[in-house]
């Protein structure tokens, strides 16, 4: 995005003026609880959502293999992350008023939103889905206000080159899953708590597109008037697909309960146009996302190794191809559906290669701790 350390990554150093490659590659998670990336719930956001899209694929087994695995992952990141903060509170509050580092901690909102969302459509359990949205929009509203807010009134600050990047974005995916969240309960509690969710899910959608105009805009003036090195494209470059990806999601599940809202119903062409929009603004990311990777990888040859932070580029496919599912049904695009089918295939990819990354470098640790 817009410097060397991104948001999340503690390995990444200072990149070499003449080749923009790290001097020291980044190999991952910390060696300890006080190292640990505030956007380590990138793991169970990515695993959350290929699990959704493996359901609408019809793959039943994967799905609830990878709904248990996000489920363990996010208590034992839950746990660790509270050890951190009692532990080592000043490098904790440091990180979350850290123009870099503190936006990963929007991870733990999308997480739970994601979580939720597996209650609800997997499990058929809407109770603890509204447990999990209290916690999503709990968590929203503190790291939302306290980030920004330290943002704001902090003496020292970065300029755009070295302070702003994709990670940023997370906080408009944080928004959006608290609209999906809603929209999925709104469509399963009693009825009289279905205007209330359906208007909590419009509000935060429309909250969730203006944040993305305002970031994007200062991420893309970043990429094309300031110099750009190879080791500034770290993988959450590709939440700039994603945070349009689960505004395409949440605009859909909106148009599919319009007949259960009357304000919603009347939006209706409101709905559906802007949906379409995020869908193909989502789209249009995508090719240019892929011919910077190519630069990154094969024309710059930066080093292909295993970052907490590659999940941050699972996420974003698992979930375009659930709002591409999402999108084709309600509005009848069966079309798109393949589209779907196909970007399931590479979520799924991409969720195993870093996997395997995870699991080997985890393994060399064990190994060789010092």
């Amino acid at each position: 995005m817009s410097g060397p350390a991104e948001f999340g990554s503690d390995a990444l150093q200072s990149p070499d003026a003449g080749t923009g490659r790290p001097n020291m590659p980044a190999t991952g998670p910390g060696p300890g609880v006080r190292d640990m990336s505030p956007a380590c719930f990138g793991m169970v956001m990515a695993t959350g959502i290929l699990s959704l899209a493996a359901h609408n694929a019809g793959r039943e087994v994967a799905a609830f293999a990878l709904f248990w695995l996000a489920g363990a992952a996010y208590a034992l990141l839950w746990v660790l992350s509270v050890l951190r903060a009692l532990r080592h509170t000043r490098r904790f509050l440091g990180d979350m008023t850290d123009h870099l580092r503190g936006p990963g901690f929007f991870t733990t909102v999308a997480a739970s939103g994601v979580l939720g969302s597996q209650f609800v459509i997997l499990a058929q359990n809407p109770g603890l889905g509204f447990a999990m949205w209290a916690v999503t929009l709990l968590l929203w509203l503190l790291l939302t206000y306290t980030i920004f807010a330290a943002f704001t009134v902090k003496a020292q600050k970065p300029g755009l080159q070295k302070g702003i990047n994709g990670g940023w974005l997370l906080a408009v995916v944080a928004t959006q899953s608290v609209s999906v969240l809603s929209a999925l309960l709104a469509a399963r509690v009693d009825p009289a708590m279905r205007l209330d969710l359906n208007f909590l899910a419009l509000s935060m959608w429309l909250c969730g597109g203006m944040l993305y105009i305002w970031i994007i805009s200062l991420v893309f003036y970043r990429y094309t008037f300031f110099r750009l090195l190879p080791a500034d494209l770290s993988p959450p470059y590709w939440i700039n697909m994603g945070a349009m990806a689960i505004s395409t999601l949440a605009g859909a599940l909106l148009v599919q309960n319009s007949h259960d809202a009357p304000f919603l119903h009347a939006l209706a062409p409101f709905l559906k146009g802007f949906t379409i929009l995020y869908w193909a603004t989502g789209t249009w990311w995508i090719p240019m996302l892929l011919v910077l990777g190519v630069w990154r990888y094969a024309y710059r040859r930066f080093p292909l190794r295993y970052d907490t932070l590659y999940w941050g580029m699972v996420f974003p496919l698992g979930m375009y191809s659930a709002a591409t599912f999402q999108t084709a049904h309600v509005m009848g695009l069966d079309f798109l559906l393949s589209v779907a089918e196909v970007f399931f295939w590479a979520a799924g990819a991409a969720w195993t290669m870093t996997m395997l990354g995870f699991l080997g470098t985890a393994l060399r640790r064990f190994r060789s701790p010092a």
